[in-house]
Order: structure tokens, then sequence, then C-alpha cells
């Protein structure tokens, strides 16, 4: 690994949704790469407890219990995780909802629609804003100071900054019965593509993945043949798992990627280049 960057070593990353699923696993992989990680959770107490436990606890990793609807929560935690880790590298977006039973636009109700907003897109733009303003200070301490922690905040490559918005590829190609989601979910590509030009002269990256079907605790309890009926659909003949998603996020927020920002990486097996029916 020495001659590859794929390495997060002295980063500190702030992950949202991360007692479960993908983040869980997204988790896992930052901090087996060398980052000590935030991650928060809400309703999964148990399970954030143990997860943080089992990657090594204070002070490699925190659970930090928060709840994500509104501008606000994504500002404290950003600021919970600042606090104790003392500085923030990479911002990672993965937390989000998404109603399991159909609902036919016509009948969808606003509470629905506005708390999806809320969660999905509102704490997004509030912990965006809260990172990108801790890593313009530490842009700024360093200057004044010249090291932070004995170590310059801007590398090699002029980053200073890492933010991974988490989508789906129902952002792209939409999903009947779940407008909400899907409006939201294509709403992070957009942000991808505009934050992308506007921070890239400041060394921050910003960059999407969008998963296709993987298969989770909920997946599996809510449709037991769901590995099954999505490997039949997927050019790659089978379903996702957490770790395909996990690793593409830790690839961007890596050295690896440094001359890549403002994209959408699409880790869903093939199944997006495909019609959306069988032939």
């Amino acid at each position: 690994m020495a001659g590859f960057p794929l390495l997060l070593e002295d980063r500190v990353a702030l992950i949202t949704g991360g007692s479960r699923g993908i983040g869980a696993e997204t988790v896992r992989l930052f901090v087996q790469a060398g980052a000590r990680v935030g991650f928060n959770f809400f309703r999964s107490r148990e399970q954030a407890l143990a997860l943080a436990a089992e990657v090594g606890g204070r002070p490699r990793c925190l659970a930090i219990e928060r709840k994500l609807d509104c501008a606000a929560d994504g500002h404290s935690l950003v600021e919970a995780a600042v606090r104790v880790f003392g500085r923030l590298d990479i911002l990672v977006a993965n937390h989000g909802i998404w109603e399991s039973e159909d609902v036919p636009i016509a009948e969808m109700t606003e509470e629905q629609w506005s708390n999806t907003m809320a969660v999905n897109l509102d704490s997004v733009f509030g912990l965006v804003q809260a990172a990108v303003a801790q890593f313009d200070k530490q842009i700024a301490d360093a200057r004044e100071a010249e090291t932070i922690g004995g170590q310059a905040p801007v590398r090699s490559d002029g980053t200073t900054g890492h933010i991974v918005l988490i989508s789906s590829t129902a952002g792209q190609r939409g999903e009947a019965f779940h407008a909400d989601y899907s409006v939201t979910k294509g709403a992070l590509i957009s942000l991808t593509k505009s934050l992308s030009s506007e921070l890239a002269p400041r060394g921050i990256r910003v960059n999407c993945v969008a998963p296709g079907a993987i298969e989770i605790e909920r997946t599996r309890a809510e449709h037991p043949d769901y590995a099954g009926a999505w490997a039949r659909l997927t050019p790659l003949g089978r379903v996702g798992q957490p770790e395909d998603v996990g690793r593409a996020v830790v690839f961007l927020a890596s050295d690896a990627s440094s001359f890549i920002t403002g994209q959408t990486v699409w880790v869903d097996g093939g199944l997006f280049c495909r019609p959306p029916w069988p032939e």
C-alpha cells in the first residue's frame, strides 16, 4: 500500500447514518484505512455503541447521538465532532429516509413530503455548510500558525477537505410511488455539481456515490427474495453489498482520487446502464 495512496491516516471523518447498513460498513472501512471517525445515530443506540467499540472506541471512533431533520441539526453534529476530534477533514452525508410503502403522488401527504425533504436535504445543507466553514477555519488557522497539530492541512495535491454525498440511482432514473425520495436524491447529484465548481478553488473536493440495489438489514427483512430478484436484473449478476459502496467512498475521500471532483460514481453492478425492465 505504500505506493498507492488509498489511505486516510491522520484524517478525521464524520459519517452520518453510521450505525447500520452502508454507513456502518463505511465506518469500518474508514477506520481500517487509518482515519478517526465520528458517526451519528438516532434510534439504534446499542448497534452504534457496539460498532464504535468494535473498531477501537475512543479516540479512534465515536458514536454521537443526533437526529438529523433540519439544517441546525447538521451544524450541531459537525460542531460535536470537531469538539471531540479537534478538526474535520472529510464529511460523508450518508443518512436518509425512504418510506417502504408505495404512495401515489395524488395520495402523498404534505407531512411525508416535508419530512423527507427535511431529513434528506435540509440536514445535508446544514452539514455541508458547517463542514465548509470548518475547512476554511482550519486553513485560516494554519496560515496564522503554519501548522495545525504539527501537520499542514493543505496536502501536496492542494486538497483542504472532502465531501462525499450518498445519492441513489433513483436520483437519476426516478422511482414511481417514491417521488419524495427520488427528488431528494436527484438534488444531491445536482448539489455535488454545484459545490464542486464553487469549492474547488478553496481545495475542497465534492463527489457523490449513487448505490443501486444494496442488500442491507432492512431490505432482507422486508423482501426475503431481495437479493435474488435484483441479481436477476443486475448485469453483474448479484446484488450489491454495503462494502461495495463503502470502498467507493474511501476512494473518493483519499489521495487516490486527487484529480476527481464533481462526479457521481454509480455503484450498481451496471443496473443503471441497462433497460429498466427485463428484455
